[in-house]
């Protein structure tokens, strides 16, 4: 049984999901589950898979169904990271944490500043170029799918990202030989539609792969802090930042199932494996 919330903050409605009961029925945390710029729906085929917990679920300020007020249209991930705290403070924490991509930085700047609200993060693939060897080549790599996206838009754009993401590997100068990426070989539209403002192409979420994790404040932390990697993942930008980002910590980054979307069903038409990601879920939260 889902019941759909609002949530009214300075500068932002959010709009939030509970799917079972609060307080928990088992004493068990809540299970919060974030993305960015990824909205709940993302979200929906994990939680089905998860029936015996309490499984929150939002759309961050300014996406989705939540609005913003605040005369922004960055995504940084402090000001994410406190509109995360204050629904922890609404629905009672600690809580359990389930966070993917910018949703994990998110999640990491939230354990740095409130590290009592959490009590197991569970970190997938977070987007993080300061932790790399190669960050101003990986840097410039992403640079260059912004720069496509503001020259032809959402079809330029997003092969570019594709492309992006694809890469194995540091970002080395055969990456930026390759030819412009054509959006019709991935059945994206060659026709500019004139909008620039999409929240993953465009230049709002810039903060959270700018984002330098606190990691003495993380280290510091009551919070239990996994940083995890999609086993299909490979050696493409999310997979070696996640590894990198789990050393600083003095972790391994723990291997789930299928690849960076791998918790979900066919939401995004890319589907992963996520009834099994929700069973490596349930053992990395036990322990």
């Amino acid at each position: 049984m889902t019941s759909t919330h609002i949530l009214s903050i300075p500068g932002a409605e959010i709009t939030y999901d509970v799917r079972g009961p609060l307080p928990t029925a088992d004493g068990r945390p809540p299970l919060l589950m974030l993305g960015q710029p990824m909205t709940a729906d993302g979200f929906a085929t994990l939680a089905g898979f998860l029936p015996d917990r309490t499984v929150v679920t939002y759309d961050p300020r300014g996406l989705g169904r939540s609005t913003r007020s605040d005369g922004r249209t960055d995504n940084t991930p402090q000001v994410q990271a406190e509109d995360v705290h204050a629904l922890i403070e609404t629905i009672g924490g600690p809580v359990d944490v389930f966070a993917s991509s910018g949703g994990a930085v998110t999640a990491l700047a939230l354990v740095a500043a409130h590290p009592g609200d959490v009590r197991t993060l569970v970190a997938h693939e977070p987007p993080l170029l300061a932790v790399l060897p190669d960050a101003d080549t990986a840097g410039r790599a992403c640079k260059g799918f912004r720069d496509a996206y503001q020259a032809g838009g959402f079809g330029a754009g997003m092969a570019a990202f594709i492309v992006f993401t694809s890469w194995q590997g540091e970002f080395t100068e055969d990456y930026f030989a390759q030819p412009p990426a054509d959006p019709a070989a991935f059945g994206l539209p060659a026709a500019d539609d004139g909008e620039r403002g999409d929240p993953l192409l465009s230049d709002s979420s810039l903060a959270v792969i700018d984002y330098r994790p606190d990691v003495e404040a993380l280290l510091a932390s009551p919070a239990r802090v996994l940083i995890a990697v999609g086993e299909e993942t490979g050696d493409a930008f999310t997979a070696r930042t996640a590894r990198a980002m789990a050393t600083l910590l003095g972790q391994e980054a723990v291997v789930f199932p299928s690849h960076h979307g791998g918790f979900a069903g066919d939401e995004f038409g890319y589907p992963g494996k996520p009834e099994a990601f929700a069973r490596r879920l349930e053992e990395a939260l036990a322990g």
